[in-house]
């Protein structure tokens, strides 16, 4: 299905975007839902491209398997699971059936169970030992740290509650900072885990609790939980008022729109949760709804498509200019490698196609000054996916947005333009610059342009657009594993790394030998147990 588009690829591949990026193209390649719009105007998809993606979404299926999805089929078929974090913003839909009952019911009582524990807690009337929470510590990993991390930081001006503090890695550096900085008798200490069996999670847990219990006589009645396994959040001390489930048809990752969001919601209260859940509500209805060349995260989807399994860009740069959204890039390498970075499709035959790329960014501008040589002048291209906002929360630096939105819009037409040899050349002459110096030099200043970008533009990072944000990129990711006929929904690549490191550990520790660990390993364990001593 990838050969009439590879050929349509070869026979555009030296046109220049700048070309056919007129006004009539600017209107025609964006899409709308809302506020929010989306620009593909600066790539080199036209018309036919266009039609050619579409193809393949019919080719596909993917709306059998979108409305699979949203009615609770077992999609995940690897694990036997439905895929349901769409369910946890279904604030006022119909019924989702799964093994013959209807989910929705539960998802909002426990809505309603977190609304009331966080207002009360936010009111003082849940408080620690020395009175009202004024910090929560947040102990998780993936999916339970990278989306409440980047949220909260996302929707910072909104804060009107406790501070809220993360930790994840099980590196000791990581949680002893956190707790340096928080009263004990004052600190709400949240362990996310959906078995509470995270080697990391849990490590982090007892260290927070022998934290509290050298202060406190009961240090488990400052602990919440955010797990499923009722009876090991019992052994670990927490009663069961204070343990917020949720099913298994929610994955880590796609998790941030239930108990996981409790951080969240801590922070910014109930009211502004539920208009961080309508903005993904109101994504899904857009999603199931727009017909193709309309619908946002179709399109978003087709164009990574184009950029990674057509022309063969292996990466692109997620690039936010707007520094709360500091953790988004790192919250989408999750979302979007965990899910298609797999070499076997649905069947378990071999991929015929590359998956999904390589993720990464930086907020701008400060990207501008670290890695943007690469995407402007490097050999390597790097589709960039811009997001801006048409206003910041400071109304009193409104000229300083206004900067941050020229430089983005900049580094967009830059990437797209570029700077020919003929332009270089007339600068440095006009600086002076003769014979074979000034063809020197003026190699040095050429861009080669026709870089392909993308625009995500909106008024205002609020709740409501967050949500929207979030869910896009989470159906996006969806549609492209179900045109490369993978399941974007299970995570075996992290399990072998797991085992392993069970099994290190006493061998790191020095109650077992190195027998039957390879040269390298076994040499590494030698230095570090030297050095360890």
């Amino acid at each position: 299905m990838w050969e009439p588009l590879k050929a349509h690829a070869a026979q555009v591949a030296d046109r220049r975007i700048e070309a056919i990026c007129d006004t009539a193209r600017a209107a025609d390649f964006q899409v709308r839902t809302g506020d929010m719009l989306l620009d593909y105007a600066k790539t080199n998809i036209d018309a036919a491209t266009r039609a050619l993606l579409i193809g393949l979404l019919d080719q596909t299926g993917v709306a059998a398997r979108r409305a699979a999805m949203f009615a609770g089929a077992r999609i995940n078929e690897t694990e036997g699971r439905a895929v349901l974090h769409t369910a946890l913003r279904n604030l006022d839909g119909g019924p989702v059936i799964v093994d013959g009952a209807d989910v929705i019911p539960g998802i909002r009582a426990t809505l309603d169970r977190m609304a009331t524990f966080a207002t009360d807690l936010r009111e003082g009337r849940i408080a620690g030992a020395g009175g009202a929470y004024c910090d929560v510590v947040n102990i998780g990993i993936g999916g339970s740290d990278l989306g409440p991390a980047m949220a909260t930081r996302a929707l910072s001006p909104y804060h009107d509650g406790p501070r809220c503090h993360f930790v994840s890695n099980v590196d000791p550096g990581d949680i002893a900072e956190v707790l340096a900085r928080c009263d004990p008798a004052r600190t709400l200490v949240i362990v996310a885990s959906k078995t509470f069996t995270t080697i990391e999670t849990m490590t982090n847990a007892r260290t927070a609790r022998a934290w509290l219990g050298e202060r406190m006589a009961d240090p488990a009645a400052q602990f919440v939980a955010l797990s499923s396994a009722a009876d090991r959040t019992g052994a670990f001390g927490i009663p069961p008022e204070r343990v917020f489930g949720f099913e298994d048809w929610v994955g880590g990752r796609y998790s941030l729109w239930g108990p996981i969001g409790l951080s969240l919601m801590l922070a910014i209260g109930p009211d502004a949760f539920r208009a961080f859940l309508r903005g993904g509500q109101a994504m899904d209805s857009h999603f199931c709804a727009a017909p193709w060349d309309q619908n946002m995260p179709a399109m978003l989807a087709l164009v990574g498509l184009w950029h990674n399994q057509v022309c063969g860009y292996a990466t692109r740069a997620v690039l936010p200019y707007d520094n709360r959204l500091g953790r988004l890039p790192a919250y989408l390498q999750q979302l979007e490698m965990e899910s298609n970075g797999k070499r076997v499709a649905m069947d378990g035959s071999d991929l015929t196609a590359p998956s999904g790329p390589v993720v990464w960014g930086e907020p701008g501008t400060n990207g501008q000054h670290a890695f943007y040589q690469l995407i402007h002048q490097g050999t390597r291209i790097v589709p960039c996916e811009f997001l801006i906002a048409a206003r910041g929360h400071e109304e009193d630096l409104h000229h300083q947005h206004q900067l941050l939105i020229a430089n983005c819009l900049a580094q967009s037409e830059a990437l797209m333009k570029g700077r020919d040899l003929d332009a270089a050349r007339a600068g440095m002459a006009a600086d002076g610059l003769t014979g074979a110096e000034l063809d020197r030099q003026s190699r040095h200043r050429v861009f080669p342009g026709n870089r392909p970008s993308t625009t995500l533009a909106y008024p205002q990072l609020d709740p409501f657009t967050l949500g929207q944000i979030i869910a896009l990129y989470e159906h996006r990711v969806f549609v492209e594993g179900v045109v490369l006929g993978l399941n974007s929904f299970d995570q075996w690549g992290v399990e072998l790394g797991k085992e392993l490191a069970t099994a290190l550990g006493p061998v790191v520790e020095g109650r077992q030998g190195t027998a039957g660990k390879d040269g390298s390993t076994a040499g590494l364990i030698g230095f570090l147990r030297l050095h360890n001593a």
